[in-house]
């Protein structure tokens, strides 16, 4: 089964809860010890302060999860620290010029939210993707409601 994503393809191998990235000549082999790491070095952003979640006008749907559900930082910050290697998705190679080497991890969370104009609570589907620089520094590019369904490979 084979699954494209920007120039690559992420392969799926049954064994062992693997995951083959294949972009180009390069191949990398993600076990869920890899993203359990990987959100290791989120979680302890995240909890010294050097992250931020990008909410500019490139980054409507950001937010627009502020705009239509009572959400802030803190519950930003406590869903984030709650996510397990079970909410990963997918990683994509950065096509932005200047940034191609960079790797973005895509978690999913299923979260219950106040609406805002509503008295209703509902479970929202969020997407979120991850960009954790070589310094440690950690940019979180999109936290809002999902487009379409995500696709777990360790569930």
């Amino acid at each position: 089964m084979t699954k494209s994503c920007y120039r690559c393809k992420i392969m799926i191998g049954n064994l062992k809860n693997t995951i083959i990235l294949s972009s180009g000549e390069k191949e990398l082999h993600i076990t869920m010890e890899h993203i359990r790491q990987y959100l290791c070095d989120v979680k302890e952003a995240v909890r010294n302060q050097r992250y931020r979640l990008d909410r500019n006008t490139k980054r409507q749907d950001n937010i627009n999860l502020f705009l239509d559900y009572v959400i802030d930082e803190a519950k930003v910050k406590e869903i984030i620290l709650r996510l397990t290697e079970n909410d990963f998705s997918e990683i994509l190679q950065n096509k932005h010029k200047g940034y191609e080497h960079e790797q973005l991890y895509v978690f999913g969370k299923d979260v219950v939210l106040l609406e805002r104009n509503g008295i209703e609570q509902t479970t929202v589907s969020l997407y979120i993707k991850f960009n954790k620089l070589d310094n440690g520094f950690l940019i979180v590019i999109s936290f809002h409601k999902q487009k379409r369904p995500l696709t777990y490979y360790f569930k």
